[in-house]
């Protein structure tokens, strides 16, 4: 056994490295007690093809408008029934972080096998739709709601939605400022569940495992321009979206990374070089990647890029980049250096080495525990079950991870709560206040398993979550940056198109007031997503604000 390996196995058999220091972040598994008691299906399980290994996505936003936020569940199928799944879920919130099934009340009946999700108003009506994305023809479902009706229908061909590729992660964003939201689609690979890939020769640690990604064809992301009146065109040749070279790509965030007032968009590419998409206006971009240092790690070596994370992690008003990746590799985190430049610090943030036995998807920066500084929670769990049977330097089913932020560094805890120590096949994540008590709560998916929702139990802190009130078309202010100014400095929340995985977070800033004084008022600065200013000082007690899109003069 090598080195490495021993090394390896002994921090397996620790239970994973950890901080000795007692953290003050706390959840509860609340799973039973939210009403949500259903079974998320991808294949079969154990998983024998790629197909079945992705798993299924989750949505957090208020669809009925009733001022919480409810929950939605992209669900799949099996290989011999890919169109006839058991369907996707919509909980509506009861107002008190518990749940019913209102699926069917809502008209909605996806029974293909879906893969993720986005919300965007796509026809400026004021309500949030959902974007589908799919094995197979993708889903864009119109909310009703403005008819009263509370109801969901498929506008799936009427909006122009035509492909029929495998779509894996999407986002939303207004990227030529025009006032409505366009929509970019990130697809994965070909795959026939009736002529299944060879898997001759395809091995992980020297075991026979299933075949892909490598050697499967990558097929095309997708842009649609939003014409109105929630229609779509397909513009990814004319927009200079890469044609030529391909990625699998999993997942996607819109976000201004060279705060020049443009979104640009971001993809992660499974073991391929990921995109940066720099929006150059009038839905022109070119493909900076390489240039800006973001399309691999520091070696230069291409990973696995499941779940995207975004925040300031060293404070300089520029978002940086959390990706997760395979197992026997690290999750990385490329700071964003504000020249329009990424360098990989996942070392000096001790995100490195830790990172290496999980196999992570969903992942998200929050402050957990209310004390002015942003943690990171990640999901993970393995896709191919050999690693149960055979000894590697990794398992199939793995703890989450919390990574609590100490000063200038990162610190894996444990005694955050029971589910920390329990194992799970994690996909995806979404993050948001489902309770109302103002901290950040999780709903994770897992593959072939019960979905889960961990209740933040966080520290009796100040703290503030600030909704975003949009103009017509852009509702929820994709693409807004919100800043919290106090005495001990500057927290700052990007509003993005797309989640970490297949998923869509609350649309909310969250912030802890841990740090700031016992007494006073906070500043709260919103630059929306067109340049536009809004600034507003707030008693630290306010708890929940809502800042509305300046009216024009």
């Amino acid at each position: 056994m090598s080195l490495y390996k021993r090394i390896a196995a002994l921090v397996l058999s620790m239970g994973f490295p950890y901080s000795a220091i007692a953290s003050e972040i706390r959840f509860t598994d609340f799973t039973r007690e939210s009403g949500i008691d259903f079974k998320m299906i991808c294949g079969r399980m154990p998983s024998r093809e790629i197909l079945e290994v992705n798993g299924g996505g989750v949505a957090l936003f208020d669809f009925d408008k009733d001022g919480d936020l409810d929950v939605f569940f992209a669900n799949g199928a099996t290989m011999d029934a890919p169109e006839q799944g058991p369907g996707s879920r919509l909980y509506a919130n009861r107002g008190n972080g518990t749940f019913e099934d209102v699926t069917a009340k809502a008209g909605i009946d996806v029974k293909r096998w879906a893969m993720g999700i986005a919300i965007g108003d796509v026809d400026s009506d004021g309500w949030d739709d959902i974007y589908v994305t799919c094995f197979g023809q993708d889903v864009l479902l119109r909310n009703a709601g403005a008819d009263g009706t509370g109801r969901f229908v498929d506008m799936t061909e009427k909006a122009g939605i035509r492909d029929n590729r495998w779509s894996s992660s999407a986002a939303f964003g207004d990227l030529d400022l025009d006032g409505d939201l366009d929509l970019y689609v990130a697809n994965y690979l070909a795959f026939d569940p009736k002529n299944l890939p060879d898997r001759a020769g395809k091995t992980f640690k020297g075991v026979p495992v299933m075949a892909g990604p490598s050697g499967l064809a990558p097929e095309m992301d997708i842009l649609y321009e939003n014409v109105g009146g929630g229609r779509f065109r397909d513009i990814t040749r004319e927009a200079g979206i890469v044609e030529n070279t391909p990625g699998y790509g999993l997942g996607v965030r819109m976000f201004d990374y060279d705060n020049d007032g443009k979104l640009d968009i971001f993809v992660g590419n499974d073991s391929t070089e990921n995109y940066l998409f720099h929006n150059l206006g009038k839905l022109k971009f070119e493909e900076l990647g390489v240039q800006a240092g973001v399309a691999a790690n520091y070696e230069g070596t291409t990973q696995a890029t499941m779940g995207i994370a975004l925040g300031d992690v060293d404070g300089n008003g520029a978002p940086d980049l959390f990706s997760t990746n395979f197992s026997s590799d690290t999750n990385t985190l490329h700071l964003n250096l504000g020249d329009g430049f990424f360098d990989d610090r996942t070392a000096q943030f001790g995100l490195g080495i830790v990172s290496r036995p999980f196999l992570s998807w969903g992942c998200g920066f929050y402050d957990f525990d209310l004390d002015g500084d942003e943690d990171l929670f990640t999901a993970s769990g393995h896709v191919y079950p050999e690693t149960a049977t055979h000894q590697m330097d990794t398992e199939w089913g793995q703890n989450v991870s919390m990574y609590e932020r100490k000063e200038k560094r990162f610190e894996r805890v444990t005694d955050c709560g029971e589910m920390f120590t329990k194992k799970f096949h994690g996909r995806s994540v979404a993050f948001g206040d489902i309770d109302n008590d103002g901290d950040v709560d999780i709903v994770m998916t897992t593959l072939n398993g019960p979905v889960h929702v961990f209740r933040n139990d966080a520290p009796k802190r100040e703290r503030l979550a600030v909704e975003l009130v949009g103009p017509r078309g852009n509702p929820r202010a994709y693409g807004s940056r919100v800043e919290l100014v106090a005495p001990t400095g500057t927290q700052r929340r990007w509003i993005t198109g797309g989640g970490s995985y297949q998923s869509a977070d609350a649309p909310h800033a969250y912030f802890g007031l841990g740090g700031a004084k016992p007494d006073g008022s906070v500043k709260i600065k919103v630059t929306f997503f067109d340049g536009k200013t809004v600034e507003k000082s707030v008693d630290r007690t306010t708890g929940r604000l809502s800042i509305h899109y300046p009216a024009k003069e």
